[in-house]
């Protein structure tokens, strides 16, 4: 009551205090594929999916065999992933593209778009050059998620896993002459597993090997480890947070790899953002890295990426209230003040380096962030910096022989 007429005591309730930013979630998996019952209609809108029951309900009610998409959903939900959304692209025999908008209509990745929850995009077995650049620009594009690339089944020559680089256009080839003088065509481009490089996606080696139930016998399967590697993420961020790097990490449900990757093949393709799934007597198969498909040092590993993409995310949402308040120095104020406690509760968890809050990050919002040109222009600067952790990716011993016999004798007095 802001003018009361009557004589009284009023109560106005006032909003004081911190507005607390909450994280964003990261494990909410979007999946994009053929759907193995074909007379399945194709998708109008992303299908949320909470368990592989009700995504066999949805997309394979004739009990047809599966496909790659059906065994992703499987493997991440078998490895810890919670919900997931779940596009069909049609018939698979068909082989329509990821993507093909046209006329105001969204099909494909583009109904990715309209769920923000979304934060691990993957198209399980499509692996084009077409395919994988359409979700590599999704990713880009939004910003809010990384794709997880799977290579080509049966790849031989890991060399095509390290090149990266568009093969020149036929124009710039030149023709090869023959021995009686003919030109003929020029020698094909090297094969290439991966379209380009790109700190928003992640790319796994090689393909996984699964019971295939519903064959009766339970015979292996190749499978692309996109869809249970989408779950291994997810456990991990449940567990420990977005912040630990999904590596080191037991894959469920796996029986064997269709390729043994050994040290001096890992050497390679962990230097250009490959990341390898190994096996190893004691432990079993395990994911050995946790690397973007980046090579900047900046955005190298897979954990940094995704943390910056959910403190991104999380300070964006939380400070919405922002958006037309009065741009002063209380306002500045108020929102140093959340992100920082924001921030703080990061740092506790331990997903920020330093031994205190202020070696952990720093955010400035002040006269010197918000001059009177940027306030004229209707603008709110706030400049935030933050130490991420990175993962102990190489643990070095140095270890040496010494002389037992002299480090006992010190320089100590000896008595007779």
């Amino acid at each position: 009551m802001n003018d009361p007429k009557t004589p009284g005591v009023y109560i106005n309730e006032v909003e004081s205090g911190p507005r607390p930013i909450q994280a964003v979630g990261t494990s909410t998996a979007g999946f994009v594929g053929y759907a193995p019952d074909p007379d399945v209609p194709v998708s109008t809108q992303a299908q949320q999916i909470l368990n592989p029951t009700q995504f066999q309900l949805r997309f394979n009610p004739g009990g047809k065999p599966e496909t790659n998409l059906s065994r992703a959903v499987n493997g991440f939900f078998q490895n810890g992933g919670r919900l997931c959304y779940v596009v069909n692209l049609g018939k698979e025999a068909d082989r329509p593209p990821i993507t093909s908008g046209g006329a105001g209509r969204r099909v494909g990745l583009d109904l990715l778009e309209e769920v923000d929850q979304i934060a691990i995009v993957a198209a399980p077995g499509l692996t084009d050059q077409a395919q994988q650049e359409a979700l590599l620009s999704h990713c880009e594009k939004l910003g809010d998620r990384v794709g997880i690339l799977d290579p080509p089944d049966g790849i031989s020559d890991l060399e095509s896993l390290t090149r990266f680089d568009a093969p020149p256009p036929p124009s710039s080839r030149r023709a090869v002459s023959s021995g009686d003088g003919t030109p003929s065509a020029p020698p094909p481009p090297p094969a290439r597993a991966f379209v380009r490089k790109s700190n928003f996606a992640a790319a796994y080696f090689p393909w996984l090997k699964v019971p295939d139930w519903s064959a009766g016998g339970g015979a292996l399967v190749s499978v692309p480890p996109s869809g249970h590697m989408a779950g291994v993420w997810a456990r991990t961020d449940a567990t420990r947070g977005v912040h630990k790097a999904p590596a080191n990490e037991p894959i469920r449900g796996v029986v064997d790899l269709s390729y043994r990757v050994v040290d001096a093949e890992q050497d390679l393709l962990n230097d250009i953002g490959v990341n390898c799934i190994r096996t190893f007597s004691m432990e079993g198969i395990r994911v050995w890295g946790s690397r973007t498909l980046f090579s900047d040092q900046e955005w190298r590993y897979l954990n940094v990426r995704r943390l910056f993409i959910m403190i991104e995310e999380s300070i964006m949402i939380g400070t919405r209230w922002v958006v037309f308040e009065p741009n002063d120095r209380t306002l500045w104020k108020s929102i140093s003040r959340d992100v920082s406690a924001f921030l703080t509760n990061l740092w506790r968890g331990g997903a920020l380096m330093g031994r205190t809050p202020a070696e952990a990050f720093f955010v400035k919002c002040d006269e010197e962030t918000n001059p009177p040109e940027s306030i004229a222009a209707g603008k709110v600067v706030i400049t935030v910096g933050i130490a991420p952790v990175m993962p102990a990716e190489f643990v070095i011993f140095n270890i040496s022989q010494t002389d037992s016999t002299a480090r006992s004798s010190g320089g100590g007095a000896t008595s007779v």
